[in-house]
């Protein structure tokens, strides 16, 4: 799976509440939920966050709360795939669950800014600023865990699997 898009840069420890206001979480209707996603530091995202764009954050990206709205408002927001130095483990197992790939690239996610182009493959791990020329590697994510993306997330995955 390849993705290519316009970098959304967020800085470290953001957290799930950030992610999604706990005041919209009345509702886990997924578009509902992308109209508010980052609206308490970037008004401006889902307002204007196109399909395919990429979301980067620094280290301990998704901390806080367990809930799986998070992922899934970044998600319903028409991002593809999140690159950050490092996520909160819930938070990467919630990704992986609704079928959201998370690549770690540790400190190198510095050198990548707002309005950047990335390449990103998911079978690789590798990341390609378009914008500067530099890449760089994640560990790619197993071969299961791009097959429950592919099927849009775990729920999909094991119905596939029944049939």
């Amino acid at each position: 799976m390849q993705y290519e898009g316009k970098v959304w840069r967020y800085g470290d420890n953001i957290d799930t509440d950030v992610i999604i206001p706990a005041r919209y979480l009345n509702t886990f209707v997924p578009a509902e939920l992308a109209q508010h996603c980052m609206v308490d530091i970037d008004e401006s995202f889902a307002q204007n966050v196109q399909a395919g764009d990429i979301m980067v954050g620094g280290e301990n990206f998704g901390c806080g709360s367990s809930r799986e709205h998070a992922p899934i408002a970044i998600k319903a927001s028409g991002v593809p795939v999140v690159v950050a130095a490092s996520f909160a483990r819930i938070f990467y197992r919630n990704g992986i669950n609704i079928g959201l790939p998370l690549l770690e690239i540790g400190s190198n996610v510095e050198k990548i800014h707002a309005g950047d182009t990335l390449r990103v493959d998911v079978a690789t791990g590798t990341v390609e600023d378009v914008t500067t020329g530099d890449v760089f590697h994640a560990p790619p994510l197993p071969g299961f865990v791009q097959e429950i993306a592919r099927a849009g997330g775990l729920v999909n995955y094991v119905k596939q699997s029944e049939q």
